[in-house]
């Protein structure tokens, strides 16, 4: 039996993001006859109790010290919350003296040094990344975020014998999305329904401001889903803005987003994962760029016609959201083309392909 571990954390800084993703992959291989089991930081938000709800085991690493974190430390490293050399201590004694078929890794603060730290307690290791900014002792790369330079983001930053898995045909989504794909309907470019969502903490409260610019007249046939994340501190204000709305239902943390998407006209979201499962579903989306590695994505999509970008989350206002809004909805002959195009990019197998991958690779 092959035994693989996920060194992969979540948190209010982080999100969920990270976690869900692995969530997914580590479901796909235990179906497919691996153990796999998680190790994971015990940091503010952490999400812990949903990998023992999904039947994976983890071991969570102690919460970072108020002193532990590096000086003039960039995000990424704020993120992981201790120097990496410790990181690597402290997974080496998580793993007990296991010997790992792959060792999976999604971690931005994370690179060769602490890579090669590893390497002796895995046969394999495979990399979760999304930035292409710093090199890799790897085996193997995914890479689901859509560019123009493809596998090539990658040149001289891995061995030369790693495979790299790259575009969006390997975005690691959950099952149902393919299941609900099968059985949903061509867009007739009207919007009726409405889904919303912007990540596990969203703390800028994008939810609200999607809500409040909804509040107009010329929103107010529309029936609208917001899906609030375990960790976002805005629960009782969207609570209250939904209530004054009507049409509008509040839900909490999912599965999986697929049946809630599956049934809207249109998404309001984060870029992200999230663009890969709405694109799966052939669900014409207005996407705001939550964090700075988004960007890129997200202006490439909008340049190719895949998305309509209203820009980074710190440009964003209720009212330039209300008017793209407006403006998507008046288009339906634009609606209907996105949502072909979204499908054409990502048909919802990535999982099966990388699963099929680490299966086929493992010691």
């Amino acid at each position: 039996m092959m035994n693989i571990a996920f060194r992969v954390d979540a948190s209010v800084a982080i999100g969920s993001g990270h976690l869900m993703r692995c969530l997914t992959l580590a479901d796909a291989l235990s179906r497919s006859g691996a153990t796999c089991w998680f190790i994971h930081r015990e940091h503010d938000g952490h999400m812990a109790e949903l990998i023992r709800e999904r039947g994976h085991k983890v071991v969570l690493l102690p919460p970072p010290g108020p002193t532990e974190a590096p000086d003039n430390a960039d995000e990424y490293a704020q993120w992981l919350g201790i120097p990496p050399e410790r990181d690597a201590e402290q997974t080496i004694v998580a793993l007990d003296g296991c010997r790992l078929d792959w060792l999976v890794v999604d971690n931005y603060a994370l690179d060769t040094s602490w890579e090669q730290r590893l390497r002796p307690h895995a046969e394999r290791i495979a990399i979760i990344d999304d930035l292409a900014n710093r090199c890799h002792d790897a085996d193997l790369l995914l890479d689901q975020n859509y560019s123009a330079e493809g596998a090539a983001r990658y040149d001289g930053l891995l061995p030369a014998t790693a495979t790299r898995l790259c575009g969006p045909a390997y975005a690691l989504l959950h099952p149902a999305f393919a299941e609900h794909r099968k059985a949903r309907q061509p867009h007739t470019g009207k919007v009726e329904r409405v889904f919303v969502f912007f990540g596990g903490t969203d703390p800028d409260n994008l939810t609200g401001q999607v809500l409040t610019a909804l509040l107009t007249p010329e929103f107010a046939h529309w029936a609208i889903d917001a899906v609030v994340g375990a960790n976002n501190p805005h629960h009782d204000a969207l609570k209250a803005q939904a209530a004054r709305r009507g049409q509008t239902i509040l839900h909490g943390p999912q599965s999986h987003l697929a049946d809630l998407m599956a049934k809207a006209d249109l998404a309001i979201g984060a870029g992200g994962a999230t663009t890969w499962e709405r694109c799966c579903l052939g669900l014409p989306s207005v996407v705001v760029s939550i964090a700075e590695n988004q960007r890129p994505a997200c202006e490439a999509l909008a340049a190719d016609g895949y998305i309509a970008y209203a820009g980074h989350h710190d440009q964003v206002t209720a009212e330039k959201l209300g008017a793209v809004m407006a403006t998507l909805s008046g288009e339906p002959e634009r609606l209907r083309h996105m949502a072909l195009m979204g499908c054409d990019l990502v048909d919802g197998l990535g999982t099966t392909r990388m699963t099929d991958q680490l299966m086929a690779g493992g010691g």
